[in-house]
Order: C-alpha cells, then sequence, then structure tokens
C-alpha cells in the first residue's frame, strides 16, 4: 500500500470497475464509502458483501466529513452536486483508471485485455489460467480487475503479493476532468486487443477517432513487451502496424501465429484445436458456446503461453472455466424454457450472442428481447447493423430506448423503424414500452423449447426476476 489507510470515498460506486476498485481498496486497508443513483447486481450484491455503504442519491451531504480522497467515476459530469462540493472545498480527486495504476500496477507486470467486443469474458479466462498454474507454482497466482464477476472466482477483483496483475482496458472516457480512454493509464506489459470497431457513440465521434484510441495503447507497449491480436479484422491490422514490440495474430486464417482449426461442439462442450508454427500445438474443450468465446479463449491461451503458463494448465483452465455473470448466464429454466441474460452493447455483441445460442440449441424457437440501453444501441448510427444482427432470432422484441429524452432526435434510435424492418424481412417482432409489457405480452406465448435471450448492459427494470416470476405463476 502507498502510504497510511485513507478515507477514499467512490462516486459512482455501482459501476463495474468503481465497485471492482472498491474491493481493492479495501484489501489495501483503506476505509471505503460510496455514492450512487442506480444500484443493481451484481456488483450491489458485491458491495453489499464487502460491507460497503452505498449512499443514495448523490448529495454534498455525503462527503461529510471531507474523505481524504474521491474517486469520481466517469459517469459523473459537471452540476453533480457531489463533484460541485469537491470543487468548492478543494477535496483531492482522481480517476479510477489513476488510482488503480498509482495504487496496484506500479511496479507489476501490466496484462491488458482491450478491444470492442470479448474483453471481460477474455480477460476472466486469462484470470484463471493463471489462477490454474499458480496450484503449482503459487507465484504464478494473479491480482485482476475485471469488468464483471468472473464465476470461477465469485469476484471481480483479486489481490495478491504476486507479480502479475491482469486488467481489462476499457477504452471508455476515464472521467470529467480527463477525457480520455481508460487503459491509457495502466502501461501494458502484454496486451490482447480482440476486435476494433465503432462504438461508444457518445464520446467517439466516428471510428477513426476509435482507432487513434486503440493505436495510442498499442505504443504504449515496451519493445520487450508482446501483443496478442485477432487477425480477421482490418481495423485491428491497422491498430497494430506500428507496433515497437512484436506482435502474433490469432484467428481462423492460415496466415494467423495461433490458428483455429476443427471447431465443432458436441457432448454439451465446444471443442477446437490450436495449430502454431505450422504444428498443432494444442486441442481444448469448453463449455461456453460460440466461435467469439472459442477466439477470446485462444487468443488468452495465445498471451498465457508466451508468459510462461504451461499448456497443461491452459488446457485445465478452460475446460473448468464457468463464464462471466450477464455473459450467456442462463437465469431460469421453467417449463422446457430457457432464460437467458447477456450484455449486449452493441450490434456485432448481439449478433454472436445469438449465434452462440443457435449452436447450443439448435432446434429451438429463438427470442430476442432487447433495451437499447448502451451508448451506441441509442444512436441510430449502428441500425442497419442492429437490424441484420436480430434477424439472427426467430423473434424479436424490442423495449422503448432507455432514457430516450437524452439523444437528440435526429441521432436517436427509432425501435418502430427497426420492428418495421425485420417485419419485412421476415422475422417477427414487435415493441413494448417497458420490462413489464413485454412480460405481459409474452409470458403467455412462450411455450416448452423456447429460449429467450435477454438483451440488455443494465437493470432492464428487473425484467430478469419478472419473466421468471410470471412463468412459474402461470406454469404451475
Amino acid at each position: 500500500m502507498n502510504g497510511k489507510p485513507r478515507h477514499i470515498h467512490l462516486s459512482g460506486i455501482c459501476g463495474t470497475a468503481m465497485a471492482s476498485l472498491a474491493g481493492l481498496l479495501q484489501l489495501q486497508g483503506h476505509r471505503i464509502t460510496g455514492s450512487d443513483t442506480a444500484a443493481y447486481p451484481p456488483m450491489s450484491d458485491l458491495l453489499r458483501e464487502l460491507g460497503t455503504p452505498v449512499m443514495e442519491p448523490y448529495s454534498e451531504a455525503n462527503l461529510d466529513p471531507a474523505p481524504d480522497l474521491v474517486v469520481i467515476g466517469n459517469a459523473l459530469s459537471r452540476g453533480n452536486p457531489e463533484i460541485e462540493k469537491i470543487l468548492d472545498a478543494r477535496i483531492p480527486f482522481t480517476s479510477m483508471a489513476a488510482l488503480l495504476k498509482e495504487e496496484f500496477l506500479t511496479g507489476r507486470e501490466s496484462l491488458v485485455v482491450a478491444g470492442t467486443h470479448g474483453k471481460t469474458t477474455t480477460t476472466s479466462m486469462l484470470a484463471w489460467m493463471y489462477q490454474t498454474a499458480s496450484a503449482s507454482k503459487p507465484e504464478l497466482e494473479p491480482s485482476f480487475l475485471i469488468g464483471g464477476v468472473a464465476e470461477n472466482f465469485g469476484t471481480s477483483f483479486h489481490l495478491r503479493p504476486t507479480r502479475t496483475f491482469i486488467v481489462e482496458g476499457d477504452e471508455y472516457d476515464t472521467a470529467f476532468f480527463d477525457k480520455g480512454p481508460k487503459f491509457l493509464h495502466y502501461f501494458p506489459d502484454a496486451l490482447i486487443l480482440t476486435h476494433v470497431e465503432f462504438d461508444h457513440a457518445d464520446i467517439y465521434a466516428d471510428l477513426d477517432a476509435v482507432k487513434t484510441a486503440f493505436k495510442r495503447l498499442v505504443n504504449l507497449v515496451p519493445r520487450r513487451g508482446r501483443i496478442i491480436a485477432f487477425d480477421g479484422s482490418p481495423n485491428v491490422t491497422e491498430c497494430v502496424a506500428k507496433a515497437f514490440c512484436k506482435v502474433e495474430r490469432y484467428g481462423f486464417s492460415a496466415e494467423a501465429d495461433w490458428r483455429l482449426q476443427n471447431l465443432c461442439y458436441r457432448n454439451g462442450a465446444m471443442h477446437w484445436e490450436v495449430w502454431h508454427g505450422g504444428a498443432l500445438w494444442s486441442a481444448f474443450e469448453m463449455k461456453l458456446a460460440g466461435e467469439h468465446n472459442a477466439l477470446n479463449a485462444t487468443a488468452a491461451a495465445a498471451l498465457a503461453a508466451g508468459q510462461g503458463i504451461p499448456v497443461n494448465a491452459i488446457q485445465q483452465a478452460l475446460a473448468s472455466f464457468m463464464s462471466v455473470k450477464r455473459r450467456l448466464e442462463v437465469r431460469a429454466e421453467i417449463g422446457g424454457i430457457t432464460i437467458i441474460e447477456d450484455f449486449a452493447h452493441h450490434p456485432t455483441a448481439i449478433r454472436e450472442t445469438l449465434r452462440a445460442l443457435r449452436s447450443v440449441y439448435p432446434q429451438a424457437r429463438l427470442w430476442a428481447v432487447l433495451e437499447p440501453r448502451s451508448n451506441t444501441l441509442r444512436r441510430r448510427v449502428l441500425a442497419d447493423d442492429l437490424v441484420e444482427s436480430l434477424r439472427t432470432a426467430d423473434r424479436v422484441i424490442l423495449a422503448g430506448v432507455y432514457q430516450q429524452q437524452k439523444i437528440k432526435e435526429d441521432e436517436r434510435l427509432h425501435p418502430d423503424e427497426v420492428i418495421e424492418r425485420l417485419n419485412a424481412a421476415g422475422t417477427a417482432a414487435a415493441i413494448y414500452p417497458d420490462a413489464n409489457a413485454i412480460v405481459k405480452e409474452i409470458a403467455p406465448q412462450l411455450a416448452a423449447g423456447d429460449v429467450v435471450a435477454i438483451l440488455s448492459n443494465g437493470g432492464f427494470d428487473g425484467i430478469y426476476e419478472k419473466l421468471p416470476a410470471a412463468l412459474r405463476e402461470r406454469l404451475g
């Protein structure tokens, strides 16, 4: 720990990274308090288990008496009463990313997982590979911070007095006073780059702006470092083109340094081979489904192997990997109806989620129930891609755009247009204003064999509990 224990207050504590930071700081001996407006699982559960008080809503009174330091979350902006009190009273403040670097990354080996998609799952896989290997070599046990609850650990953070710190590198901005991406604070010794696509339409003007952010991250990796980069994306290729360190590509192409082959799904597990240097390196199996998850696993395996993790530990870790909360998570199975939650924030993620479910449940009638909630999905900029992604489902249900009044009319997604285009293309689709209306409408329609994918990056007004409750009442 750097210095004596302090009282540190986290404004915006219920964000995934902020709640995880709270846990890490508590392990360092600091006294932690926090505030937010919308606490929902899994982070509200995590904070409750930590015994960390969450004050709601934001208020100047939350900062009396004044803490030694305030960590300001990136969702807060000028006008927030706590920010105004901090500035008026000159209470010391910082960002999540800056404090993570100061308290935990300095002096350690920083392994960063970044990309538009897949970073939470890939970070969890990499951490579990290190944890598995530590059974025979305790010095390999990792510290980590993940943007979700890794089910193998039951937590989103881990702190050990060892060398390796594995961190999910988020490209979203850092704070109202630091508009650069969080991941520029993490100075990776090695980096995984999964995908680069246009996302976060509220802070990035276009794809070129997104690529610039990732190029800056690549430029921070030292010459002695390594980058494991997806080879199926021209955007990724562009972003790693001027790296000063060794770059190894993974994917399905014959040119990939780590090449996936013979991917199939059988006996309740996904199986594939990884070829390296023109020869079979290893065969893997994993309970997770989806080509995207095989790619995520291969990226983590490639980085781990290069850092000295034995291949048998990597195999064992993937065979026992249990996914991440809110990633293809089965929430209920009632009367032959399967309800699945997924953290869908982008059309590509929606497409890959639905494709994965098709591979696991090939005979099912697949429902996609989507809340356009992320700052990208709430905007019409990727409406064409969204329509195409949703066509993978048999039935599509859309909720109203989350807090649509905060999006300019000419930028806002119009769900009725999405529904109209889906119906015209032969995919049955409908829109309802909120979770209660959706549950009331679809619960009577669901039948044995149906799979319902509920897609949102937020609480979706409790639909994850409301729909199973309605089905239990209907089916007895």
